[in-house]
């Protein structure tokens, strides 16, 4: 059965992207070095190479939020993932869109996209991208895991990835470390 993963890089200081995101910057300023180790050619590049090629081979659907849609379009060529299709999160509902790539955007509401997504995932993990539409799914009981690869950088400023929200997070497996420490988590499901 599909999970619902969060997969995302922040800096120590909890940041996953930089100041000023804008098109031109889509992680804002200093952000995309947040996603260095996905090259896997830092210190024991090869664990973080490891690390990519689970998270790619694990990818049946992912949920966007529209700001990251509207970003990350054009640096991805279509989907995030090629011919992956993908689910954005908005109130703005518009007709679906064939990216360049082979995958599909459909846009629906967090619920509607987050069972659609799961279903098109079919054994696969639905992937998340986007700090406001994990919070949004995280506040709704949508989210299931939280992966994290924690980048070691201060960015000072920028987008906090859970800023205001709180939830347990239950540890899945060991950390592992290249040039980003890699982290798991399943969300806790029981109430406060």
């Amino acid at each position: 059965m599909s999970k619902v993963v969060l997969d995302v890089s922040v800096s120590l200081d909890g940041f996953s992207a930089g100041p000023n995101v804008r098109p031109d910057e889509p992680m804002g300023d200093g952000g995309e070095g947040l996603h260095d180790w996905v090259a896997g050619t830092g210190p024991n590049g090869e664990v973080d190479a490891g690390v990519r090629r689970e998270l790619d081979a694990s990818v049946g659907a992912t949920i966007v939020g529209r700001h990251t849609f509207e970003l990350g379009l054009k640096p991805w060529g279509g989907t995030p993932w090629p011919g992956v299709p993908s689910f954005v999160v908005t109130h703005r509902i518009r007709e679906d869109l064939l990216g360049d790539n082979g995958g599909t955007f459909a846009f629906d509401g967090l619920e509607s996209a987050a069972r659609r997504a799961k279903e098109a995932a079919g054994d696969k993990d639905v992937v998340v991208l986007g700090a406001e539409v994990a919070r949004s799914l995280l506040r709704a009981g949508l989210l299931d895991e939280v992966w994290i690869h924690v980048v070691p950088r201060l960015m000072g400023e920028g987008t906090r990835l859970f800023f205001g929200e709180r939830a347990e997070l239950i540890p899945e497996g060991k950390p592992v470390a290249g040039a980003a420490t890699h982290l798991r988590y399943r969300v806790s499901k029981n109430a406060d």
